[in-house]
């Protein structure tokens, strides 16, 4: 008896002896590869500042997050970034979350030696890479290097001066269904003027115009059909208090970029619109393709940015493209086409409801004129129309902050010196791998030691000047001294395309309507995050933006 109760028990005993053991392993190779872990983030930290310039710069306010938590919450983080920059130089670090450090650039020379290697050097952040690819997959916006040089060539002729010249009978069209509709919209008032939400037109403006100027495809949203692309953007920046959440969240994703795969609400809206585009962009590439086989295409159709991609996508091809890179940049055209020029004409419409003399004497410029500019002419005829929308690019770029992670080691030059952490002045500074960059586009193209003491003044005159630009502003080497289309390999493809649409949609508008803020030229405008940084009348839901409008008689 008492045999047979050793022989049952041992078994057990085994068992769980066994199980201690393998527990007690499974326990040590976890302390094992975090000891691993901590070994090597201590061997990089201590790499990094050896090989990295100390620099002065803000004392921490947080213990978790240092000052990103300021700026985050900041309703004018650029002047935070510009006073900075006063206080400690042209090149400072400023604490981040968890202990990390980033580097921020306010010189032209620093900035454009930093451009130069953008992409190689200097690339995309991991939760930078992991956002993109949620939203638009890997296209343009996503790829880095080789890949990156390769998908850009393969898009450049459908952006070329030839192609957009073509298209600006589409950006035409559009404007005018604008026009007709508030025409209409007027008629129908008693005392000929109307209160008219205007960032919603402007997005249909954009939207439609993308869809035919780029795959042929009218969106109807101007004529009032519904596109479901629109429901999902407009969705984004809705709610305030889910932007104060993401806040946290995103703060922690820079860190550890896993967490992004929580499903949190703005990550699901952001796989629901990256799907909405998908389907849009399936559609669309299925229609062109049985068009391509129906008809014998010409090499002018082949500049097409379907064109040009249906063409990218044969195996023949010396650019070519795998579907998914072909759906990718669809979705990037489509967000890009919607997102960023909706923003600038949107605050145009507030900086001249905000200047009447600056709407006025724009409004006398398009009527001397006469008949809608041609493309040539929108470029070189019309001087004020071309200051006023530099000058509105200039204060709202539509991409405010630039952040880049160091590839490699690298020495940055500097147009004057800095007072180094340890006191000591230097007129360069060395980069090492890993560290984290960042050029705040919107301090740049506001900074006073930049533009002058008018810098945060909306002032178009400055572009018809000799002595408008300062000699500091001409050395930034972006666009018309602008980094509000970066500059250097990742310059915005897009560029000319955007600047001859919003050129097209404002003359026509300015032209025909007069334009107030309906609660008086003190209204105050607030930032909406969305997919990108938006304006929104105080008070008003959403991104509303109501204007006042009228006829010009």
């Amino acid at each position: 008896m008492k045999a047979s109760i050793i022989s049952i028990a041992m078994p057990g005993s085994l068992s769980s002896l066994w199980t201690t053991v393998r527990s007690a392993g499974a326990f040590n190779v976890a302390c094992s590869f975090a000891a691993l872990w901590t070994f090597v983030k201590v061997i990089r930290a201590l790499r990094w500042r050896l090989k990295t310039t100390q620099l002065r710069g803000p004392p921490r306010t947080s213990f978790v997050y240092g000052v990103s938590n300021d700026l985050a919450s900041s309703k004018d983080s650029a002047t935070m970034y510009e006073h900075w920059a006063q206080e400690y130089g042209v090149a400072y670090m400023i604490p981040s979350v968890l202990g990390q450090t980033k580097i921020v650039l306010s010189d032209p020379k620093a900035i454009a030696h930093f451009y130069a290697r953008e992409s190689w050097t200097y690339a995309r952040t991991p939760l930078s890479l992991v956002m993109i690819e949620k939203l638009v997959g890997r296209g343009v916006l996503w790829s880095q290097g080789e890949s990156h040089r390769r998908q850009r060539k393969a898009l450049t002729p459908a952006f070329s001066n030839t192609a957009i010249r073509k298209l600006t009978s589409v950006f035409y069209d559009s404007a005018h269904k604008v026009k007709g509709a508030w025409d209409a919209e007027l008629e129908s008032s008693k005392d000929g003027n109307a209160v008219i939400e205007v960032q919603n037109w402007m997005n249909h403006v954009s939207l439609d115009t993308i869809g035919i100027a780029g795959f042929s495809h009218d969106f109807g949203s101007l004529d009032g059909k519904h596109a479901s692309v629109t429901e999902v953007f407009d969705t984004f920046g809705n709610n305030p208090k889910a932007s104060a959440e993401n806040q946290v969240f995103f703060l922690l994703a820079s860190v550890f970029p896993i967490i992004t795969k929580i499903p949190t609400k703005r990550i699901n809206l952001t796989k629901k619109l990256n799907a909405t585009m998908g389907e849009i962009s399936n559609d669309l590439l299925l229609r062109s393709r049985r068009e391509k086989d129906v008809n014998v295409k010409d090499a002018e159709e082949e500049k097409s940015i379907i064109g040009l991609l249906i063409k990218a996508e044969g195996q023949e091809a010396e650019l070519h493209m795998p579907e998914e890179e072909v759906v990718a940049q669809m979705k990037v055209l489509l967000l890009a086409g919607y997102e960023t020029t909706s923003t600038s004409l949107t605050w145009a419409l507030i900086e001249l409801s905000r200047h009447p003399d600056v709407q006025t004497r724009l409004r006398e410029e398009l009527l001397v004129f006469g008949a809608d500019p041609t493309y040539d002419q929108l470029k070189a005829n019309l001087p004020y129309l071309d200051a006023v929308v530099h000058e509105i690019l200039r204060l709202h770029p539509a991409v405010s902050l630039f952040n880049r992670c160091a590839r490699t080691d690298d020495v940055i030059p500097l147009s004057e010196p800095v007072c180094n952490a340890s006191g000591e002045m230097t007129d360069s500074i060395s980069i090492g791998k890993g560290s984290l960059m960042v050029i705040s586009i919107r301090a740049i193209n506001r900074s006073s030691a930049i533009w002058g003491p008018d810098a945060k003044e909306f002032k178009p005159d400055r572009w018809l000047t000799e002595d408008g630009i300062s000699g500091k502003a001409k050395e930034v080497q972006g666009h018309r001294h602008l980094l509000t289309f970066v500059d250097g390999p990742r310059t915005c493809l897009g560029k000319d395309f955007a600047i001859t649409e919003f050129k097209t949609v404002l003359s026509v508008l300015v032209k025909n309507f007069v334009f107030e803020m309906r609660d008086g030229p003190d209204t105050q405008v607030e930032i909406a995050m969305g997919i990108l940084p938006r304006p929104r009348v105080v008070g008003e839901d959403g991104i509303g933006v109501p204007l006042r409008v009228r006829r010009y008689e």
